[in-house]
């Protein structure tokens, strides 16, 4: 069996001084892919690093967080974009996505920024033909609302939690959905796992947030974790974990447009 991992922060500073036993540890586990999540300049920078490091098995999202708005300069924000456009002219093909973006009306405020950063993040995966990774904590209603009047043609809503109503929606056009270790242990995870298509999920850690609750407590996050994730799913939909497994492998060279080995 394999497993991917869709979104981890692989360029964030916890996790330095232990790439090599991380991604030796995931390939241990037969995790075959994942894509390191950036939230600023230097994380973007580092993501492509880190794809240039552990090719075929690292690739890259670059992307301003919106927790990250409030300190963020014009020259950055146009530096990130820069980087972006320059990686798919160059057609590297470790460049998957831009991520990971959004709003987040819970722990910032900045408002007007977060929007303008957004949309022009939009704009830019529109442009150049990009799928998106979204962050919409407090903010998925209107993100699902917003999205149609952009031309994208892949949407990745990470950590989809709630409200339902806005995953009817998200699923009607098409979005793609992650979920990561709560699938094991959280009741309103598993009612979204279980009203979205097979064919319409992906795995995640978001690595190095950490997880309170068994089987995870007291563990740092870390790739590895998603055989666990994709036995969850498999309980919650009643199918076999190989079966779970093969289709997701197939939903994450479907969303990132690669070929896994």
């Amino acid at each position: 069996m394999k497993f991917v991992d869709a979104h981890v922060h692989l360029s964030d500073e916890e996790y330095a001084e232990d790439l090599d036993e991380i991604i030796a540890e995931a390939k241990k586990s037969n995790v075959v892919a994942l894509v390191s999540n950036s939230m600023d300049l230097e994380t973007s920078v580092g993501s492509l690093k880190l794809s240039e490091r552990y090719p075929g098995m690292v690739y890259a999202a670059l992307g301003v967080h919106p927790w990250n708005v409030q300190n963020l300069t014009d020259a950055e924000l146009k530096r990130v974009e820069e980087l972006i456009s320059e990686e798919r002219a160059r057609k590297n093909k470790a460049l998957v996505a831009i991520g990971e973006i959004g709003l987040d009306y819970k722990y910032t405020r900045v408002w007007d920024k977060q929007l303008m950063v957004f949309n022009e993040m939009l704009n830019l995966a529109e442009k150049l033909d990009l799928p998106v990774i979204i962050h919409s904590r407090g903010t998925t209603s209107q993100i699902v609302d917003m999205l149609p009047s952009f031309n994208l043609k892949k949407v990745l809503l990470h950590w989809f939690s709630h409200p339902l109503s806005a995953l009817k929606k998200a699923l009607e056009h098409g979005y793609y959905i992650t979920e990561g270790p709560p699938t094991a242990y959280s009741n309103g995870i598993r009612e979204v796992v279980r009203r979205t298509p097979l064919t319409n999920l992906l795995t995640e850690t978001d690595g190095p947030v950490r997880y309170w609750k068994n089987p995870f407590k007291g563990k740092r996050t870390t790739p590895a974790f998603i055989p666990t994730v994709v036995k969850a799913v498999a309980e919650v939909k009643g199918l076999e974990v190989e079966e779970v497994a093969a289709q997701i492998v197939k939903n994450f060279e479907a969303f990132f447009r690669v070929k896994l080995n």
